[in-house]
């Protein structure tokens, strides 16, 4: 027991904003041997450091190929070791698509994922009859002509509380699908289209599948009321499209002030367009 309590008294927790680029990943999530994931790459890193076994918890979970610019996360250890070290040490043996952009210490009662009040996505869609070589894995690429206005319109139906069942995959293993989205906004800078969402939870595939229906509405395939009639449904098949994991970002999540985590731009210059 005095041993247990000595540890305790010795653990300290650490928060940890991560950039990945998650193209050549599996999702977030560690899974079985063999399958590369964001959670267990920087787990690994992590456990050098520090000498002993790391957990990383995350804020939430990314699908394999998705990105993200300040994905949350927390650690555990009683190793001692400067912040500048922990940071440092890491980038330096992470592969190139994965970087921690900040550490901090945290108190104990922090947890990424369940202290998390809300969290906040970007979907970017290259809009262009040719596509992107610069880009390629980073966004995903409409070539056919799309009604902007129609969907900046449609984009504002999934504002306020829903129930998302006809958005989320047949593999979501959340027990409800009632989620409440604080602002869906969809906005244009020249040939890139931004959709920014913030909720308090998302269901598996819920923006991928938002943003397939807008990609619908704005080739003429249907109008805006027709969200009405999905939502309605209640029934994964009423909706469209999956969109590509290629043009979707965890960019942030929110979380109380007493935490005072660190500020960051929402990502490159190309993402991080006006709110």
């Amino acid at each position: 027991m005095t041993e247990q309590l000595i540890e305790n008294q010795l653990t300290k927790r650490y928060a940890v904003g991560i950039e990945f680029c998650g193209t050549r990943f599996k999702g977030w999530q560690t899974q079985q041997a063999g399958v590369r994931s964001i959670q267990e790459t920087i787990e690994k890193v992590l456990s050098k450091i520090a000498d002993e076994p790391i957990i990383l918890h995350g804020a939430g979970r990314t699908d394999a190929g998705v990105h993200a610019t300040n994905m949350i996360a927390h650690f555990d250890t009683t190793a001692i070791r400067p912040e500048r070290g922990w940071l440092m040490g890491a980038n330096s043996q992470l592969p190139k698509d994965i970087a921690l952009q900040w550490i901090q210490e945290m108190d104990m009662d922090f947890h990424a994922r369940f202290k998390a009040c809300a969290r906040r996505y970007r979907y970017v869609v290259y809009n262009a009859p040719h596509r992107p070589a610069l880009f390629y894995g980073q966004v995903t690429h409409a070539y056919y002509a799309l009604n902007v206005e129609k969907m900046i319109l449609a984009a504002k139906k999934f504002e306020g509380t829903h129930n998302f069942e006809s958005f989320r995959a047949a593999a979501c293993q959340s027990n409800q699908p009632v989620r409440h989205v604080k602002h869906c906004r969809l906005f244009q800078h020249g040939q890139f289209l931004v959709l920014d969402i913030q909720a308090d939870g998302f269901l598996h595939h819920m923006v991928r599948n938002i943003m397939g229906c807008l990609l619908e509405i704005g080739q003429g395939m249907y109008d805006v009321e027709h969200i009405d009639a999905i939502f309605a449904a209640e029934d994964r098949k009423a909706a469209g499209i999956t969109a590509p994991p290629d043009g979707l970002y965890f960019i942030h999540a929110e979380y109380p002030e007493q935490f005072q985590l660190p500020k960051r731009p929402l990502g490159p210059a190309w993402l991080n367009l006006p709110d």
